[in-house]
């Protein structure tokens, strides 16, 4: 499978004041998608502008034809299976079928607290997850659903008619866990990783390639727990969480040469952060764009 390139636009920005521009500059571009954080607030821009994903992607979605567009990542940390579906099938719609949602256990961040509860253990998120994935892809593909579970329940959800993709839009799930990546062989069309964050202070290049390929390793191996063949999953990599950090913006070359080593591995997606000037993901716009524009070229 070919290399794609995707980039995920932080929702900090009014729409009208650049926010409305860069997704649809990001189809321009020729990304294959482009995602946004499902936060309430996150980290440094906790005390800044921050917009709520699903409106974000809604809007996106009207200003767009082509862009495929989604989170990354959705968490059980404030949301619920029953209202995220009937959001995500009204997404879907709007977008024409364009829709991914990205999918994960969460973090100890302010989504954990912001509804009043204390944080939740790593075992905690792991176990809501377990019951949020599968109860939601029925909720994605049954008219009606009941349940009852320890987490979450439904009394005749109606999702009519459904989604516009079939039997339902793709998940990727989010996990370096054996039981999250489970979930991921069981209900994902892909898989996400940000690397192992152990070695993001400290580490090499070298050694999260390492881990990578352990990571995607442990994911064959949950492929054949479920009698699923791992080739079937796209392997998506959002980067900026490796010890190469922001390098591989700094030029087309070194895109190139860190994509290229990733490919290599068997990652199918790389996903770049939109530049933000004075962040984490600060990056030379005009480079940004010329590796938009041609690095795949380099790829193939």
């Amino acid at each position: 499978m070919s290399l794609r390139l995707s980039t995920v636009i932080l929702p900090y920005r009014r729409w009208n004041e650049g926010g409305r521009s860069a997704w649809v500059r990001a189809e321009q571009l020729g990304f294959h998608t482009a995602y946004t954080y499902d936060h309430l607030s996150w980290r440094s821009f906790r005390d800044g502008p921050w917009f709520g994903a699903v409106p974000t992607l809604t809007a996106a979605a009207a200003a767009t034809e082509r862009l495929r567009l989604g989170t990354l990542v959705t968490s059980p940390n404030f949301r619920h299976p029953v209202t995220l579906a009937k959001e995500l099938i009204s997404l879907d719609d709007i977008s024409g079928g364009r829709v991914t949602l990205g999918i994960g256990a969460g973090g100890t961040g302010f989504d954990a607290t912001a509804l009043g509860q204390e944080p939740w253990t790593p075992r905690e998120r792991a176990d809501r997850l377990a019951e949020f994935v599968p109860l939601l892809d029925r909720l994605l593909t049954e008219d009606a659903v009941t349940y009852e579970g320890r987490f979450y329940s439904a009394h005749e959800a109606r999702n009519i008619p459904g989604c516009v993709q079939r039997p339902r839009l793709p998940f990727a799930v989010a996990a370096t866990g054996p039981r999250g990546l489970r979930l991921a062989a069981r209900h994902g069309q892909a898989w996400v990783t940000t690397g192992d964050p152990k070695l993001y202070e400290n580490g090499t290049p070298e050694q999260s390639v390492e881990a990578l390929r352990g990571q995607l390793a442990k994911l064959s191996e949950a492929c054949g727990t479920v009698g699923r063949d791992v080739a079937e999953l796209d392997k998506v990599l959002l980067t900026g969480f490796t010890p190469d950090r922001g390098r591989p913006l700094e030029s087309l070359d070194a895109f190139v040469d860190f994509a290229g080593r990733h490919q290599e591995l068997g990652f199918t997606e790389i996903v770049v952060h939109w530049p933000i000037p004075d962040s984490d993901f600060a990056a030379d716009e005009k480079v940004f764009e010329r590796i938009a524009m041609d690095a795949l070229a380099q790829l193939t």
